[in-house]
């Protein structure tokens, strides 16, 4: 117990001060974890096993999916497909005060759930809805809160990465348990900020937008269904046994590239280059982390870390309520200094253990922690999805602050619904026999 104890701490303020001295997380991550293993184990060794633990981390056929799902998101965010999302959404949207705020939000809904971004939508769904809301006389501070608390709803429905890697780290939980699991409280969040949009719309007096005929619509409808197929084509296959999670992010590529470049013609021969560079630009910090935490996921198993955090926790109260909330809170202050990816390799070794042993699923566990993390992507001092949402909405982060309280508020609630309500995230994956 005591070696887990020093192990654990010589890990915690050897990554803070990395961390606070701008090293980069990863080297922070490989760094403090083979520090922390030295008092156990002599430093050759120890390097040498770290190595061994970066391309086994690695070396797992399902990880192909993230590089995959990465690329499609980067050319349908470049494929013109958000501004046909944008007037699909204004269907539903138009009659509501506030309605533009309003169509923000369904297709950053729609959007994310089919790029697995929320950044990508923030600045898709910001940098299009926002000039016409300027013009609408809708105040830019306002706008780009709307926007910035809707985003992250596209990390939770799926297809996200996040989830993808979750699965890796949680000892293999089913991709399409979880992806099924996100359908609902991604949805809830959406609709939580919908709320708040309406109440603050109507207070400021914001009238709703001018309505399509019927004729219309249905070509708007008719403009926006190839790209809402694509969810039905990779989801549905995935759920349907018809091909795995890995699978479908290579049909998620070719039906995107299909799609912008013969269908909408939107992006020409000599965009790919720059799309796959991009992509493979991403896709190699991700891969890179997933292999560094492996080190740390060794050293905390060999140290028997998770053991005596899960000990002290569970000697702090028997009940289960509280120590969930506990963890709540926790997942909520490292999603405010740390991006999702790493945040969720570090943590999740720790915590599941923890409420396994409250008799939590693994499915429900990685949802709430996933949610908590979406939080952090629109909190300061990392939030990055924050960033981009005001940098489009030409906003300032200190203007934005102030209405992003009230769909903190919400998404808090929905936030405890998931966290109390198993229901929420189980219903469907366990209609579908995943759990």
């Amino acid at each position: 117990m005591e070696i887990a104890w020093l192990c654990g701490g010589i890990i915690l303020i050897l990554l803070v001060i990395m961390l606070l001295l701008g090293i980069p997380i990863a080297v922070a991550l490989a760094v403090s974890s083979i520090c922390a293993i030295l008092p156990v184990l002599e430093f050759g060794p120890a390097v040498l096993t770290g190595a061994q633990r970066i391309f086994s981390g690695i070396s797992i056929f399902s990880l192909l999916a993230i590089p995959f799902f990465v690329l499609a998101g980067n050319i349908m965010n470049k494929g013109g497909i958000a501004i046909r999302l944008i007037y699909f959404a204004k269907l539903f949207t138009g009659r509501i005060p506030g309605a533009l705020a309003h169509t923000n939000a369904v297709a950053n809904m729609l959007f994310g759930a089919i790029s697995g971004s929320g950044t990508a939508a923030a600045s898709a769904m910001g940098s299009i809805i926002g000039p016409i809301e300027r013009e609408e006389g809708y105040d830019p501070d306002f706008s780009a809160a709307a926007n910035i608390a809707t985003a992250p709803t596209g990390l939770l429905i799926p297809p996200s990465n996040v989830m993808i890697t979750y699965s890796l780290v949680s000892g293999g939980t089913s991709v399409a348990a979880l992806f099924m699991a996100g359908y609902i409280p991604g949805i809830l969040w959406g609709l939580a900020c919908m709320i708040v949009i309406y109440f603050m719309a109507k207070s400021r007096g914001y009238r709703s937008s001018d309505t399509h005929t019927g004729k219309e619509a249905m070509k708007v409808a008719l403009q926006a269904l190839p790209c809402l197929f694509m969810i039905v084509i990779v989801i549905g296959g995935i759920i349907s046994g018809i091909f795995t999670a890995t699978e479908g992010s290579v049909v998620a590529v070719v039906y995107s590239l299909i799609l912008s470049l013969f269908f909408y013609k939107s992006i020409a021969w000599k965009d790919l280059k720059d799309i796959f560079l991009g992509s493979a630009e991403m896709t190699g910090i991700i891969i890179f982390l997933i292999g560094v935490s492996s080190i740390m996921s060794w050293v905390m198993a060999f140290t028997g870390i998770p053991g005596a955090i899960s000990e002290a926790m569970l000697g702090l109260s028997k009940n289960r309520y509280v120590i969930l909330i506990i963890i709540n809170i926790l997942l909520l202050v490292v999603g405010t200094f740390m991006d999702m990816t790493p945040a969720c390799l570090i943590f999740t070794p720790i915590f599941l253990p923890i409420c396994q042993k409250l008799g939590m699923n693994s499915v429900h566990f990685g949802i709430m922690m996933i949610f908590n993390l979406c939080i952090g992507t629109i909190t300061p001092p990392v939030g990055t999805t924050l960033f981009v949402g005001v940098k489009v909405g030409k906003s300032r982060i200190e203007n934005v602050i102030r209405p992003l309280l009230c769909y903190f508020a919400a998404i808090f609630a929905v936030l405890l619904l998931v966290t109390y309500v198993p229901a929420i995230s189980m219903w469907l994956p366990g209609l579908l026999g995943y759990v």
